[in-house]
């Protein structure tokens, strides 16, 4: 049987209870080593075989995913945040179920929040910038940018440049509030505010790389409307108002 199990944001303490069980029973790990954090290691018990896939191709984890079967021992993928996220889980699917392997899927939890906001944004938008692994046409920032809502770009901080061009022209305004989030929940996590108007500015004043995320929308602002869900003169299933 193999797990695949999302790491969580970096912090070790944020694996599910779930992800941290099946990490502990586990006799083979197979971990994302260049994005997860290694302390998730520490769960796993004596003699368990561990591997980086950072190192790997698809081939090598499948083979050691079915050796692993062969000898009737149970493996954890482990990846970043929530698997199903920039996980490159489909392709592995795919290959265990043409070997007759089963697996299932334990959720972790991703860098990004939920950043809706009344009367600012309901709407989350989870991507990512072109660049050696494209986009479609459909789903470019300039297209998505045009609905104003709160946007959460993973893997795009070496491309900055274009991505802030792009922001702009599909209709954020420069005042747009954004945040770079280094190593999100981990102990190093470092928060830098700008605006879309200043993106590229200072993701290269401060040298941030791959494991940054980058937030653009009103939601980071400071105008917003209070929930109605909790507001005095707002009636519920469980209350009645009181103003």
């Amino acid at each position: 049987m193999v797990h695949f199990v999302g790491a969580g944001s970096g912090a070790v303490d944020l694996i599910t209870v779930r992800g941290k069980r099946l990490l502990e029973e586990a006799d083979v790990i197979i971990y994302a080593g260049s994005l997860v954090n290694p302390e998730l290691l520490s769960y796993a018990k004596n003699g368990c075989e561990i591997h980086n896939s950072a190192k790997m191709t698809l081939e090598e984890v499948i083979s050691v995913i079915k050796k692993a079967e062969e000898e009737k021992k149970t493996t954890v993928r482990l990846h970043t945040g929530d698997s199903s996220i920039y996980g490159a889980v489909r392709e592995q699917f795919d290959r265990l179920e043409e070997l007759g392997i089963s697996y299932d899927v334990c959720p972790g939890v991703s860098a990004f929040c939920g950043a809706a906001l009344p009367n600012v944004s309901q709407t989350v938008i989870i991507t990512r910038a072109a660049g050696k692994t494209p986009v479609p046409e459909r789903e470019s920032i300039r297209s998505l940018a045009s609905h104003q809502a709160t946007m959460v770009l993973f893997l795009s901080t070496s491309l900055t440049e274009q991505l802030q061009a792009e922001l702009l022209a599909g209709g954020y305004a420069e005042t747009t509030p954004a945040a770079v989030v280094f190593k999100a929940t981990w102990p190093e996590e470092k928060i830098f505010r700008c605006t879309v108007g200043t993106l590229h500015e200072t993701v290269t004043k401060n040298g941030l790389t791959k494991t940054s995320l980058i937030i653009v929308g009103g939601c980071l602002g400071d105008d917003y409307m209070r929930s109605l869900l909790y507001h005095p003169a707002f009636t519920t299933e469980f209350r009645e108002a009181t103003l």
